[in-house]
């Protein structure tokens, strides 16, 4: 899938929602409902109204795709995490550093952006984390009483 120029031919390289689909393994059907509920906006429509999707929003899908799959979040969870904007301002500082041509003090400006954007992010990743593994460790304890009081009725009947 190479995609297409924008309308203009000059600016991004830009993809049907049935591209994207194929490029990010989720259905068309799934990239409509996270537009509906505002976890998704493609770039840019063409005239009749069809979506198009530029390089970060495709990021985006595989970030929200990421979140569920290899840590479990619920889309509530994922709303979350990206609604705080630390994403955004970590795709939009990454692409302006690609853009080139700063200066020095832009740079410089840009990555202690990124730096705090990043921090609060991970910091919120730990926090997810952390209940994850106490969820986990309650789980656990609830399975080894399970299978004790079995093995005690196990016990009581052979007895």
């Amino acid at each position: 899938m190479t995609g297409r120029r924008s309308a203009t031919g000059a600016g991004p390289v830009l993809w049907r929602i049935g591209e994207v689909a194929k490029l990010t393994g989720v259905t068309t059907r799934t990239l409509r409902y996270w537009e509906e509920i505002g976890l998704l906006q493609p770039s840019s429509r063409t005239d009749s109204g069809e979506r198009l999707y530029a390089p970060a929003d495709v990021a985006r899908v595989t970030r929200i795709r990421n979140l569920q799959e290899l840590l479990g979040f619920s889309l509530d969870e994922v709303q979350a995490v990206l609604s705080t904007g630390d994403v955004d301002v970590l795709d939009r500082v990454h692409s302006e550093l690609k853009a080139g041509d700063l200066s020095r003090s832009r740079r410089r400006m840009l990555l202690e952006e990124a730096i705090v954007a990043n921090d609060q992010l991970v910091d919120r990743l730990d926090d997810t984390l952390s209940r994850i593994h106490a969820f986990r460790d309650e789980r656990a304890a609830i399975a080894i009483r399970l299978r004790d009081a079995r093995d005690q009725l196990d016990q009581d009947t052979s007895s």
